[in-house]
């Protein structure tokens, strides 16, 4: 069994995930099938992740893949989160991860349901719930939550969740988690955003007026496995406690996931991980790159990849560069490694704030991908939910 250091490691991330400008990409399409899937649970991580890894990106050309094309698509998934996935990938999540989540989603519908004060036949309520909110999509006429809510009367019914004086309680409308519990079983579908690029504001539609048809979900057991074939292919070498927390599953579907793909075992500077049967590293030194860097967005996949981050992310760094939950802000990398963050001022300009000494080489080579970044956004600044500490505190020229 073949070692597999920590600086190839590195070298492969920089070009299977196109962050080093020479292995960028030429295309939406290209970079997705590199990547897997996008963290989409902030709308602009799409679109910024897309411009770390493409080649003369245009926002248009996003817009295109998630709303015209729709080649990229929506969908609940790993962990309770928002993805966007290319869409043959789709029935893979569906059976699999998003089946999971569904459950977890309906399960609180109950919880809900009592806080609610509706304690009869909470079964046929959620049924009725659901057939109500899918009658009236029949039309074809995607509609927003808001707009649901006023056909429906089921989804109005209110509840109280927490603290209302904390920041996440107060009294809320069930409607959101009857919808987003449909979205997680793949019988609705985020249509096309009516706000901003920057900004998460969807129209609901069903599944198939959205991709034209009704696509099955494979069984639960092929669904993870096609999962974990492309998330080797992407992160790989990776290890099995890497794959149950990007999965958000259990470490019996992991394995009969790497059993079915063939997966095998090579060693890592700590611990052993595991690749697709004929990567070339699991027999042959990945070859050394030339340093790079990058500015990645909040909750970037390459970041999100691996639950076991040491050999790119040094350990002290990681309160200052994730929130208390584990989501990760903005990130600014230098050589194969996560070296600070980045933020923008009141004009949109963007500052990488570095924590170590990277050396006047990498000073300059994160200054451009800085000034790269800002000339792309032209103007606009990024309106972020999940900022870390690092974010919080920048002290911006």
């Amino acid at each position: 069994m073949r070692t597999v250091s920590d600086r190839e490691r590195r070298a492969r991330l920089a070009r299977r995930h196109g962050l080093a400008p020479e292995h960028r990409y030429d295309d939406v399409a290209a970079a997705t099938r590199a990547m897997t899937a996008w963290h989409a649970t902030e709308a602009a991580t799409v679109h910024l992740a897309l411009h770390a890894r493409v080649h003369d990106l245009r926002v248009e050309d996003v817009e295109r893949a998630l709303y015209e094309e729709r080649s990229l698509v929506k969908q609940l998934a790993m962990r309770r989160t928002l993805f966007a996935f290319p869409r043959d990938l789709v029935p893979a999540a569906w059976g699999s991860a998003s089946a999971r989540v569904a459950a977890q989603q309906e399960k609180n519908l109950y919880k809900w349901l009592t806080a609610g004060g509706v304690d009869e036949d909470q079964d046929g309520w959620i049924e009725k719930a659901y057939a109500a909110t899918l009658a009236a999509l029949a039309d074809g006429e995607p509609r927003t939550t808001a707009q649901l809510r006023e056909l429906v009367p089921e989804l109005d019914i209110r509840f109280r969740l927490g603290d209302p004086d904390k920041k996440w309680g107060g009294e809320f409308a069930i409607g959101r988690w009857v919808i987003g519990t449909l979205a997680a079983q793949g019988r609705l579908m985020r249509a096309t955003n009516l706000g901003h690029w920057r900004l998460n504001k969807p129209a609901w539609t069903l599944t198939e007026a959205w991709l034209d048809e009704m696509p099955l979900p494979l069984p639960a057991a092929e669904g993870y496995a096609e999962l974990v074939r492309r998330w080797l292919w992407t992160f790989g070498p990776g290890t099995e406690a890497d794959l149950v927390w990007w999965l958000g599953s259990t470490k019996s579907a992991v394995r009969a996931a790497l059993a079915a793909v063939g997966a095998v075992e090579v060693g890592l500077e700590s611990g052993t991980g595991w690749v697709l049967p004929d990567d070339p590293i699991a027999t042959s030194p990945e070859p050394e790159i030339e340093p790079w860097a990058a500015l990645l967005p909040t909750l970037d996949p390459t970041v999100m990849g691996w639950k076991e981050r040491g050999f790119y992310l040094d350990a002290e760094d990681v309160a200052y560069l994730f929130d208390s939950n584990g989501n990760a802000g903005n990130t600014a990398w230098w050589d194969g490694r996560i070296v600070g963050a980045w933020a923008q001022d009141e004009d949109g300009t963007v500052h990488p704030i570095v924590r170590h000494d990277i050396g006047d080489a990498g000073r300059k080579a994160l200054a451009a991908e800085a000034e790269r970044l800002t000339e792309w956004l032209d103007g606009v600044v990024i309106v972020n939910v999940y900022k870390s500490r690092q974010m919080k505190e920048a002290k911006l020229p």
